[in-house]
């Protein structure tokens, strides 16, 4: 079993846009193996690549959020049928005990590749829609802080200052919301 330590906010890694995977080899197969154990480890939803350190485009996530066996995507692209958010709470492996109110889309459509080359499509809505979101922001260096409105990300820095493993310069390397 590999578990892979979690790169956390002020990694540059996390700010990175991951490239596209070009080989679908047995590399690309550790990967997805090495996300699948540490996901499992750290039992969160999803866990991209960059997390890990590698900037590629691949994530997981947990296998309760869908039935059958796919719980990957490479290379995914994200599009949206319909223009329903739904609000709830969100968090991130790589900002340990933050949770705070994140807007989303509601329904999603991914289409990617599995770690195999097969082209593949995932419908979701709800957590699904929300977690698949999430990871594909992370293959564009975004995190979910940054989507937060300001009013939101000022309470949000106040509850980081109080977080045990805080870095004040951490804070050098937190996008400003557009929102608001």
């Amino acid at each position: 079993m590999t578990v892979v330590p979690i790169r956390e906010l002020g990694d540059p890694v996390l700010r990175e846009p991951a490239k596209p995977v070009t080989d679908f080899d047995g590399e690309l197969h550790t990967l997805v193996r090495d996300l699948r154990e540490t996901l499992g480890d750290r039992q969160g939803a999803g866990l991209a690549a960059p997390q890990l350190g590698v900037g590629l485009r691949v994530f997981v996530w947990s296998p309760k959020l869908i039935e059958g066996d796919l719980d990957h995507l490479v290379n995914p692209v994200v599009d949206f049928p319909d223009e329903e958010t739904q609000d709830g709470m969100e968090g991130c492996l790589s900002i340990p005990g933050v949770y705070l109110d994140t807007r989303r889309r509601m329904n999603v459509v991914a289409k990617g590749y599995t770690m195999k080359g097969d082209p593949v499509q995932v419908v979701g809505d709800g957590f699904l829609a929300r977690c698949i979101q999430h990871e594909t922001d992370h293959l564009d260096g975004v995190l979910f802080i940054d989507r937060l409105t300001p009013v939101q990300q000022e309470r949000w820095l106040a509850t980081l200052r109080e977080a045990a493993w805080f870095d004040e310069n951490a804070l050098a390397k937190v996008k400003r919301s557009p929102h608001g």
